[in-house]
This record gives structure tokens, C-alpha cells and sequence, in this order.
């Protein structure tokens, strides 16, 4: 979430400039790059992190509680 606020900070969202303005984020702002990586990586790790609880879920079950599951999928799709 920082590192998106960071990167949201320099980022231009009109679709001519999109991809120019994630070039300058990689090369011109100060360990852009690395901010931009690491916010790649802890979305990703984010999402991993996510479906292993989905996936121990299905294992142990926890579908059988109905209104606990909808709950949880609910939550799955504001996360997306």
C-alpha cells in the first residue's frame, strides 16, 4: 500500500503518457525501480498469500459453514 501511494505520486494515468511515465519512474526518480519491483513483488506475494488461504480452507472444509465462506468470497472479490 506505501509503495503504491510512492509510485502513485509520479504516475500519470492518461494513456498517451502511461508507459512514459513508468519509464521515468524506472530511471529518474530516486530507487523508483526498486519501489516499483518491490511493489510488483508484494502484490504478487499478496495474492499468493491469499489463495493458500482459499486453498487451506478447501482442505480443512471450511465451505461446509456457508455464511463464513460467502463472507470470505465476498472479500476475495472486493480484493480483486
Amino acid at each position: 500500500l506505501l509503495t503504491g501511494l510512492f509510485l502513485a505520486m509520479h504516475y500519470t494515468a492518461d494513456t498517451s503518457l502511461a508507459f512514459s511515465s513508468v519509464a521515468n519512474i524506472c530511471r529518474d526518480v530516486q530507487y523508483g525501480w526498486l519501489l516499483r519491483t518491490m511493489h510488483a513483488n508484494g502484490a504478487s506475494m499478496f495474492f499468493i498469500c491469499i489463495y493458500l488461504h482459499i486453498g487451506r480452507g478447501l482442505f480443512y472444509g471450511s465451505y461446509f459453514y456457508k455464511e463464513t465462506w460467502n463472507t470470505g468470497v465476498v472479500l476475495l472479490f472486493l480484493l480483486m
